[in-house]
């Protein structure tokens, strides 16, 4: 398996409320991450990430770019917690080790009502 196949398994399976399987299969040792909201650990992220899942059972999200290099993958994704949601375009960076995710940075933008841009935010 390729490490953007391991990223999108990853983000899919958190999106969807199967954060555990996703931690299971694909997070080494010694994970952390770079989200403000929350401690650096991996049981910390998950949890929120169950949280997440419970609180908006309905939540969409749809990968639209993957990037690879070297030990990095950026994923660039539009997320909505419900289908009436417009939603967030986010950017997720996970670095790998032995094919296992070790690190995760995550940053997001509200898309608004209105653009100026005629290209949109994908």
């Amino acid at each position: 398996m390729t490490k953007k196949e391991i990223a999108r398994n990853f983000l899919n399976l958190a999106a969807k409320g199967h954060p555990h399987e996703g931690f299971r299969l694909y997070v080494g040792k010694n994970f952390k991450h770079h989200n403000a909201h929350f401690k650096g650990d991996a049981q910390t992220l998950m949890l929120a990430m169950e949280e997440s899942a419970r609180t908006n059972p309905n939540k969409i999200f749809k990968i639209h770019h993957i990037l690879e290099d070297e030990n990095l993958v950026a994923v660039h994704s539009h997320l909505k917690q419900s289908p009436a949601d417009i939603g967030f375009a986010v950017v997720h960076i996970l670095k790998f080790k032995d094919d296992k995710i070790v690190e995760l940075w995550d940053l997001g933008q509200p898309i608004p009502k209105e653009t100026i841009n005629e290209n949109g935010m994908f």
